[in-house]
């Protein structure tokens, strides 16, 4: 029996030993984020725990105590199904509550022998100051930051909803600013926070401004109106009233912005104002092994946060040289709307195709903008880009002529032999002529067929839409230069030719009427100047900004906007 039981036993130690092995090795990864971070003390915010595996047990979130108060928790789980794989997400989303201010931990929690990472978290001492509108049922608050800025630099404006009753039919009213781009940030936020002993629930909502003149601008008071239901109803208003209920009105303090023109030391630079920017290039295969008559793509991208994508320069203009061709794309314009702000993107890809064998330099590709994070002027460049280009397969041709001697060619000069009875060479004089024209005359037959049968409007669409580019391009170079020197009539008439082309719409009024907010304000500003004929007063550079912007919206998707998604007047 003992060889037996060691026989088995030395079967069965590999299985033992892993099983002995300690599960840290094949551990669940567990991401740990909050959904705001600084946060005020007595505000409420989430800590939500994501899993993409099944954990090793249940979360154990007691050491999260010490510091913080659990309001509330939650569970959910999602499974998707992608090219014959299957995926699966687990939530556990914590509302919670600082006890202390201070830079504080969220710790390492354990999900059985899965362990998450600790994560900083900065509690603020703003929540416990006291408030004149503590009393209030419902009230707003309203910050700007900052409150002084340079023109067409971001500034983010922050609206607070303030309620500690149950309201319904609530109407907010968008913020307004003369001369400035607005738009909204991101999804609303909610919590909870406490102020003086009173407990609140709080709608946060953001907004991008970018100011489009220097001076004193205030941003007007944003008005709620709301059904405010009754806290204090008798019992019996259950069977023989209806719910009682009073519309309040609400406003945000006013908002004054102070705006300082572009400093001196951007003068002779493009005004560029933004937070962070960063350029780049990529290329499409070696430019040092460049060959003839074969293409390589150039692509440069630049991304910039706190600005517009209607602000981005164009990147790829200095690139025309005599010995290649070049071929740029439609740029690819995007942008993105955070709760930190909105950040633009364009990217173009530019194909370059060398004539002949060389060296050559394509010139440095700079953008100077300002840094609005160290007030100071900063470039970001690339610098020359040397390709090389070298004979591609074409280039032995010449060899060609080799292969077939002259002396092949001519056999009559030969001296005649003697008579033959062979009919072989006797006709070769009479037969390659015939040979030729019987060639000649069903090559020729094959064309007039094709040419006969070939639709005659195969090449119509596209030089139809090459036409209606062309046009385009015309419009929006003779609309940058109307702009650029404030001529109001000029602008019209571009205008009026666009809009036929696009909209078969013969006024001002009637093109309007077909664009999105602030091109529609734009126009009718136009309008409104022609019509007064006070032209000189007219200020050009916005309708250019937003008729780019117009543009580049309508390409950003391949489809138009969600019709959910507001539109915001300036």
């Amino acid at each position: 029996m003992l060889p037996t039981n060691l026989f088995q036993f030395f079967r069965l130690w590999p299985l033992l030993f892993l099983l002995a092995i300690p599960r840290y090795g094949w551990a669940a990864p567990i991401q740990v984020t909050v959904d705001r971070n600084p946060v005020n003390l007595n505000d409420s915010f989430q800590v939500i725990f994501t899993a993409t595996e099944e954990p090793d047990d249940d979360p154990d979130f007691s050491p999260l105590e010490q510091n913080f108060s659990i309001l509330h928790q939650s569970q959910g789980s999602s499974s998707s199904w992608i090219n014959g794989q299957t995926s699966k997400t687990i939530q556990w989303t914590l509302n919670v509550i600082a006890k202390t201010a201070g830079n504080l931990e969220i710790p390492a929690i354990h999900f059985g022998g899965d362990v998450t990472a600790p994560v900083p978290v900065q509690v603020q001492q703003g929540g416990t100051q006291q408030d004149s509108n503590t009393h209030e049922e419902v009230f707003l608050k309203a910050e700007a930051t900052p409150t002084s800025g340079y023109i067409q630099a971001q500034i983010i404006y922050t609206l607070r909803v303030f309620t500690r009753v149950e309201i319904a039919r609530a109407q907010l009213s968008e913020p307004e600013l003369a001369d400035a781009v607005i738009e909204k940030l991101g999804e609303d936020t909610n919590y909870n926070t406490e102020i003086n002993g009173v407990a609140y629930s709080v709608t946060e909502r953001k907004y991008a401004v970018f100011p489009q003149k220097s001076g004193a601008l205030t941003i007007k008071p944003l008005v709620l109106t709301a059904e405010v239901l009754s806290a204090n109803r008798s019992i019996y208003n259950n069977f023989f009233n209806p719910q009682v209920a009073k519309t309040k009105r609400v406003e945000s303090p006013a908002i004054t912005l102070d705006i300082k023109p572009a400093p001196s030391l951007s003068a002779g630079h493009p005004w560029l104002p933004a937070e962070q920017l960063e350029l780049k290039q990529a290329w499409s295969g070696d430019t040092a092994h460049m060959k003839v008559g074969e293409p390589l793509t150039r692509t440069l991208t630049l991304q910039a946060k706190g600005i517009t994508v209607g602000q981005l320069p164009e990147l790829g203009s200095n690139q025309n040289n005599g010995a290649f061709k070049t071929y740029p794309d439609q740029p690819v314009l995007k942008e993105n709307k955070g709760n930190d702000g909105l950040t633009a993107f364009r990217e173009e890809k530019i194909a370059l195709i060398p004539s002949q064998a060389g060296s050559y330099t394509l010139p440095a590709v700079s953008i100077p903008w300002f840094n609005t994070q160290t007030q100071k002027m900063a470039v970001a460049s690339i610098p020359e880009t040397v390709i090389t280009a070298i004979a591609g397969a074409d280039a032995p041709a010449p060899a060609l002529a080799t292969h077939a001697p002259p002396a092949a060619l001519k056999p009559v000069e030969r001296p005649p032999a003697a008579p033959l009875t062979s009919t072989t060479p006797a006709p070769t004089d009479d037969y390659w002529p015939w040979l030729a024209l019987v060639l000649a005359l069903g090559w020729l037959a094959t064309l007039v067929y094709f040419l006969r049968n070939k639709p005659a409007n195969k090449a119509i669409p596209d030089e139809a839409a090459m036409e209606r580019e062309i046009r385009f391009k015309d419009t929006v170079k003779r609309l940058k230069k109307a702009c650029a020197e404030n001529d109001a009539p000029a602008a019209k008439k571009t205008l009026l030719d666009w809009g036929r082309q696009q909209f078969q719409a013969t006024s001002l009024g009637a093109i309007a009427t077909h664009c999105e907010a602030r091109l529609r304000d734009e126009i009718q500003e136009l309008n409104q100047v022609l019509y007064g004929k006070d032209t000189g007063q007219w200020q050009g550079k916005r309708l250019f900004q937003t008729f780019t912007e117009n543009q580049a919206r309508a390409k950003l998707a391949g489809k138009e906007d969600s019709p959910l998604e507001p539109l915001y007047r300036l």
